[in-house]
């Protein structure tokens, strides 16, 4: 039997997107049909789950095509490993391991992939897990 382990690759997904209100509109008509609940009451954020969709601000330099991947890290060593791997496979310093300001247990390190894609791996300090991930079975 085939089993697939979800929740244990994404923190979450950022896009930055040139027009906010034809993405809004898009990514809640999508939402509404696979059932999944959306949150709009940010005016600079628009979230559906781990995603967080929000507009390309003027005079920042995108980096990619706007995408921005947050990989989960056990601990703030992986996050150092992620960062020194990341280098040494050809990847951009874009942001050295260290606490940032989202909260206060926020450990991450950023690099820009050879597409220039913002990827992040982020340890958001001690938790307890219902399950180390979500077990999906494919019904036969």
């Amino acid at each position: 039997m085939m089993e697939f382990h979800t929740g244990r690759l994404f923190d979450h997904v950022h896009f930055r997107v040139k027009d906010f209100e034809a993405s809004k509109r898009f990514y809640r008509a999508v939402m509404a049909v696979l059932g999944i609940p959306v949150s709009d009451d940010n005016e600079r954020v628009f979230s559906v789950d781990e995603l967080y969709i929000s507009p390309l601000e003027a005079g920042t330099p995108p980096s990619g095509h706007g995408i921005h991947l947050a990989f989960q890290a056990k601990d703030r060593e992986t996050v150092h490993r992620f960062h020194a791997a990341a280098l040494a496979a050809g990847g951009r310093d874009h942001g050295a391991p260290g606490l940032r300001h989202y909260h206060a247990n926020y450990y991450a390190a950023f690099v820009l992939d050879p597409d220039g894609n913002n990827v992040e791996a982020v340890f958001q300090g001690p938790t307890r897990r219902s399950a180390d991930s979500v077990l999906i079975s494919p019904a036969d």
